[in-house]
Formats: C-alpha cells, sequence, structure tokens
C-alpha cells in the first residue's frame, strides 16, 4: 500500500474516532480555533507529498517552534549551547519550576518552557534584530515567505503567562538569563505564535530527515552531528513527560505543540505532521498521536 493510500485509510479511521481531547483553553485565543480540525501532510526525501483534510490551514505552532530557535542558537554556538541548557528528559510538564533550584538555573532540555526561554535569551543576545532575524531565518529554510508570526496569539499568551515570567525570573536569580526578562518573554512569545499548515511544516523539517541538508538545494543547515542530535532530542524530550510513550508507540524523533499540531521525523524516509486541536491530558494532540502509531505501525516504518 503507498503512503497515500494509507494516510488516507488511517485518517479516516482516527476521524471517526471519539475525541475526548480539549483544546489549550489555557490561552484564549487557542481555545477559539475549530477543534473538529484534523490535517496531514508527508513530505519524502524523493519529492513525493501528500496530503489530507485541513492540511493546508494555518494554525499555531507553538512549542514545535523550539526547535527551530534551538537549530538557529545551534547554528551559532555549536557545542557551547549545552552549557546554557541540558539535554535530558525532564519527567516534568512544560511548565515546571520542579527542577530549576536542584539544576541551578540549567533547564533539563531546551523543548520545556524554561529551557526555550533560555534560547530565546542567547538569541536576544547574537542577533542584531532578534525578530526580524528570526523569521527570516525560519523562511530561508523553508524556502516560504508566507510563515509568519501571528500578534494576536503571542498577546494572548502575554496576558495570561504568569507561570512563564516566574520561570524566567527564576532562571535569571541563578544568572543564567543574561538580557531583561521582559524583553526575552516578548521574544518567546513571538517564537510560539509561528503560524503554518501541516504541508508548511512537513515541508519545513524534511532537512531533517536528509542529514541535516536541504532537498532542493543541498545546502547544509545543519551538519550531520547537529542534525544527529537535534533528532536526538525530539526523540527523547520532544513530547515532555510523554516523550517515552510517543518513543514507544511511533517509534520516530518529533515535536508537539499546544496548538495541536505534531511534526515527526524519519531519517532517509519523510517528515510527515499531523494537525487536531484538541490535546490529552499530558498536553499533546489526541487524534494526532492516535493517527502516528497508526501510520508507524501499519507501514512497519520507525526506527525500532
Amino acid at each position: 500500500m503507498s503512503f497515500e493510500d494509507l494516510i488516507r485509510d488511517i485518517y479516516q479511521n482516527i476521524q471517526q474516532l471519539e475525541d475526548r481531547g480539549e483544546t489549550a483553553s489555557y490561552i484564549p485565543e487557542l481555545s477559539r480555533i475549530d477543534p473538529s480540525n484534523f490535517g496531514v501532510h508527508i513530505s519524502t526525501i524523493h519529492g513525493d507529498q501528500f496530503g489530507i483534510g485541513n492540511c493546508y490551514d494555518k494554525f499555531s505552532i507553538q512549542s514545535i517552534s523550539k526547535v527551530l530557535s534551538l537549530i538557529l542558537a545551534y547554528r551559532i554556538l555549536d557545542h557551547k549551547i549545552w552549557d546554557r541548557v541540558g539535554v535530558e528528559p525532564s519527567g516534568t510538564a512544560f511548565n515546571s519550576l520542579f527542577q530549576l533550584e536542584a539544576d541551578q538555573g540549567v533547564p533539563r532540555n531546551p523543548f520545556l518552557n524554561a529551557g526555550a526561554i533560555v534560547v530565546s535569551d542567547i538569541l536576544l543576545s547574537h542577533l542584531k534584530h532578534p525578530k526580524a532575524d528570526f523569521i527570516d531565518f525560519v523562511r530561508t529554510i523553508s524556502n516560504n515567505t508566507t510563515i509568519d508570526y501571528s500578534s494576536r496569539i503571542a498577546q494572548s499568551e502575554k496576558e495570561v503567562g504568569y507561570r512563564n515570567v516566574a520561570l524566567c525570573n527564576y532562571i535569571k536569580s541563578f544568572g543564567q538569563i543574561n538580557n531583561e526578562p521582559s524583553d526575552v518573554l516578548d521574544f518567546y512569545y513571538d517564537l510560539c505564535s509561528l503560524e503554518m499548515s501541516t504541508k508548511d511544516l512537513s515541508e519545513l523539517f524534511l532537512f531533517l530527515a536528509h542529514d541535516g541538508r536541504d532537498i532542493a538545494s543541498n545546502k547544509r543547515i545543519l551538519n550531520e552531528r547537529q542534525s544527529k542530535r537535534i533528532n536526538a532530542l525530539m526523540q527523547t524530550c520532544g513530547f515532555y513527560d510523554e516523550s517515552g510513550e510517543f518513543a514507544f508507540k511511533v517509534g520516530l524523533p518529533g515535536k508537539s505543540g499546544v496548538g495541536g499540531g505534531i511534526i515527526a521525523i524519519h531519517p532517509d524516509q519523510y517528515s510527515i505532521a499531523v494537525w487536531s486541536p484538541k490535546l490529552n491530558k499530558k498536553g499533546n494532540s489526541y487524534k494526532g498521536m492516535k493517527f502516528l502509531e497508526a501510520f508507524t505501525t501499519r507501514s512497519e516504518l520507525s526506527l525500532f
């Protein structure tokens, strides 16, 4: 069975499931999204593409953007970035303060809110025009000039981001934030507000299935070592305290966002993106997780 037939069949099966999730209502703008949206798109390193459902509708990718900000900071600092953020799974919620005291303000990994805030601080220190430079970077590596921030979503997050304020100030108290917390958080909210479709996402992340090289031009975005480590971090830390279950059931590097999106990578094969706004209790897309589990099981294509 081809990818197209397989995706269509699984999509129809998952579409009929009772969606037991809830939208991310703690961010007001995300609670206004139609919860019935469901889109899937795959891009392969051989140039094949297929999408179904709401695969062309843009949505807020939220924490998926943390991979992109990490990649840019990694290009700037290379291995020195790991002096600022760790590489271990947390076993705690994405906005937890629990481990910061024990680790002297160094976040356990870059995909926790605390870790992404530190990465934002790094970019703020090294980019002349952080907001403009970051979106230019994303547009360049995606070959897509339509990708942009959502000021509406960024403002919505800022208005309710008390926990992130606490995280940033707490990290600052350990000397692990160099810029003003308010500036770091403004940039962080912009990062999380990026909007894309599942088609945009699968095309953008395909370079991680191609040893860090852009498929169209063969230009390097990351070297092979860096690409391997980004994939490893997505495998072990991409789903917060559900990362182990995603590895167990899906078996691919991936990253989720509370906007309901998931991106997953099969090295040397494909990049696949799923979007369904209702989240499970761990904050990951309910239908997205179900779809990817069925997809790797039936295709017999995973890392394990």
